[in-house]
C-alpha cells in the first residue's frame, strides 16, 4: 500500500571479491534513483514498481553470494519525512536540463536536420532519465517539462516547415451527419496534431472516413476535407490547434476526456503549458514514427494509444 510517509529500505552486503557485481548493483541503484542513507543502505518511496525493482536487486545480490534485506519502514515524524524526502530532490538536475535546453534552443536555427534530430534524442534521454526518478515532482519538474515541450515544438517547426499558422476565421458548429463517408486529407508523416485529429475524425466524427496523405498541401483534391495545414478546411484557429478546432466544429467540447486530450495535443503541438501525460504520449509517438513510414500503419498504432488515453481521461473525470 502506497502512503505518503512509507518507504522501502534495501540493505545489501556483497563479498569483497565481487567488485564487478558491486559496481553493477550500485549503478542500478543510482539509475532507479535510490536515496543513500549510508554505504549499503538505500531508500525508495513505497510504491509497487519500486518494490519490484528492489526485490530484483535483492535477488541478484543473493545470487552473487551477498546478503540483502528489503524492509518496509515509516517516518516517525513530519520532520523526519521531510529530511528523507529531500534525498530525492531533483531540483539541480532539472536546472541543469533547463540550461541545456536554453543553449540548445539558441543553436537550433544554425543546425542541419540531422543535427536537430541528434540533439532531440540526446535531450530526450536526459529528460526521461530525470523524470523516471522524480518521485516527488513539483514546480521544477513542471517548468522543465514546459521548457522541453517548447524546445520540441521549435525543433519540429524547423524539421516540418509546413506546420500551419493560426487562422482568425470564426469556428462554425457543423452537423456531423453531413460529414459521413468523406475523404479527409493532411500532410504525410504525421506528428501529434495530425495523428490525433485523424483519430478523432474516425472515432467520433466520420467512422467511414478515407484518409489521403499529402506530399504538399497543394496536392489536396478539391473534394477532400483538408486538416492541419494552411488553407485547410480545419486548421489552427486563434489559440486552438487543429484537434481543438475539430472538437469545437462538431460539438465535442462537452466530453471531459476529449477536452483533456485536446489540452495534451495543444501542449505538444504549440507548447506553453503542462500536462503530466504529454511526455508519455510524445515518447509513444516518436517510437511509432521510427517504426513505420506508412501513415495508415501509424494511425492504426497511435489509434490504440489514443483509445487508451481516452479511457484513462474518462475514468479520471468519472472519479472526480
Amino acid at each position: 500500500m502506497e502512503t505518503s510517509d512509507a518507504w522501502l529500505l534495501l540493505i545489501v552486503s556483497l563479498p569483497s571479491n565481487s567488485a564487478t557485481a558491486r559496481m553493477r548493483i550500485w549503478r542500478t541503484l543510482k539509475t532507479i534513483g535510490c536515496g543513500a542513507l549510508r554505504d549499503g543502505a538505500y531508500l525508495l518511496p513505497l510504491r509497487p514498481a519500486q518494490e519490484r525493482q528492489l526485490k530484483e536487486l535483492a535477488a541478484e545480490t543473493e545470487r552473487e553470494g551477498g546478503t540483502a534485506w528489503l524492509l518496509n519502514v515509516a517516518s516517525r515524524s513530519e520532520q523526519e519525512y521531510r529530511a528523507l524526502r529531500e534525498l530525492f530532490s531533483r531540483g539541480e538536475a532539472w536546472s541543469a536540463l533547463a540550461s541545456d535546453l536554453a543553449l540548445a534552443s539558441k543553436a537550433l536555427p544554425t543546425l542541419a536536420p540531422a543535427d536537430i534530430n541528434r540533439t532531440l534524442r540526446k535531450l530526450r534521454r536526459e529528460y526521461d532519465a530525470i523524470a523516471t526518478i522524480d518521485y516527488f515532482p513539483g514546480a521544477e519538474s513542471a517548468a522543465a517539462q514546459a521548457a522541453w515541450m517548447d524546445y520540441v515544438h521549435s525543433a519540429e517547426r524547423l524539421l516540418a516547415p509546413g506546420e500551419p499558422s493560426a487562422s482568425s476565421a470564426p469556428i462554425q458548429l457543423l452537423d456531423r451527419a453531413s460529414y459521413q463517408g468523406r475523404r479527409w486529407a493532411t500532410r504525410k508523416r504525421m506528428w501529434i496534431d495530425r495523428v490525433a485529429s485523424a483519430w478523432l475524425i474516425r472515432r467520433f466524427i466520420d467512422p467511414q472516413a478515407e484518409f489521403l496523405w499529402l506530399e504538399t498541401p497543394a496536392d489536396c483534391p478539391a473534394d477532400a476535407l483538408g486538416f492541419d495545414f494552411d488553407g485547410a478546411v480545419f486548421t489552427h484557429a486563434g489559440e486552438r490547434v487543429s484537434f481543438e478546432v475539430l472538437l469545437a466544429s462538431f460539438g465535442l467540447e462537452g466530453d471531459p476526456a476529449l477536452q483533456r486530450l485536446g489540452a495534451m495535443v495543444h501542449v505538444l503541438d504549440v507548447g506553453g503549458g503542462f500536462v503530466p501525460e504529454a511526455a508519455g504520449f510524445e515518447a509513444a509517438m516518436t517510437g511509432a514514427r521510427h517504426t513505420t513510414e506508412d501513415d495508415d500503419q501509424l494511425l492504426a498504432m497511435m489509434g490504440g494509444v489514443l483509445d487508451a488515453f481516452y479511457i484513462h481521461f474518462s475514468n479520471a473525470a468519472t472519479a472526480q
